[in-house]
């Protein structure tokens, strides 16, 4: 039985959450710190955007501001990568590294107050049309705009066949740090059998070029 598309994106969705809980934190050697893979949770909860949620609440009680600020500042990725803040205890494990005294404004540190810190952004998209295509590129631009501190990975990952339509969001640069299928193996392999060399270029032009990469690779790149 074919299931409805939102039904299919939902579990898409899930699939992808529950693969990135098993594998990045078996990788805390390479990237120590208390991690968490979160489903989707308004970004204004971490601490590059804290600031949003003040200017939520500020054009939820004033009309002419909120006409003139738009809703850009919403975002709501599907899928969220974040770090809890980390102990001073921890921090100076090895030596005296911060006291009372100095790094009182650091994200790092729980005792400063610090939210958790968002390090990746995941947009899932099961296939992806052009509308949707623009949606990913929106929401990451609106997280570069919006941001306070570091820029979080963006990321997209997608069960989209075609390669045309992963050209609509696979190409270029600067928006989405790149793009993760979830059969790369399998997609490759059925293009190679098409016999259609034009498939073949852009798909290969995409995997070349590192803007189409395996599932497999995204918990390896997000401990970065």
């Amino acid at each position: 039985m074919r299931l409805a598309g939102q039904r299919s994106g939902a579990n898409f969705e899930s699939i992808t959450r529950a693969f990135l809980v098993r594998t990045f934190p078996a990788l805390g050697h390479l990237r120590p710190g208390q991690w968490e893979v979160l489903p989707a949770t308004r970004v204004w909860q971490y601490e590059q955007f804290a600031h949003l949620k003040f200017l939520d609440e500020a054009t939820g009680k004033d009309g002419q501001l909120a006409a003139a600020l738009g809703r850009d500042y919403v975002i709501r990725p599907d899928i969220v990568v974040v770090r809890r803040p980390t102990t001073d205890e921890e921090i100076n494990k090895p030596g005296p590294v911060v006291n009372d005294g100095v790094a009182r404004m650091s994200g790092l540190r729980e005792s400063s107050g610090a939210l958790p810190h968002l390090h990746a952004s995941i947009s899932c998209k099961w296939t992806i049309r052009s509308d949707r295509a623009q949606n990913s590129r929106t929401e990451a631009l609106n997280l570069m705009r919006n941001r306070k501190g570091r820029l979080p990975h963006i990321i997209v990952v997608t069960g989209e066949p075609l390669p045309s339509r992963l050209e609509s969001i696979a190409l270029g640069t600067g928006d989405v740090d790149c793009v993760y299928h979830f059969a790369l193996t399998e997609l490759r392999t059925s293009v190679e059998q098409s016999g259609d060399p034009s498939l073949a270029r852009s798909l290969g032009a995409m995997v070349d070029g590192k803007r189409l990469k395996d599932i497999s690779d995204l918990p390896l790149d997000l401990a970065l």
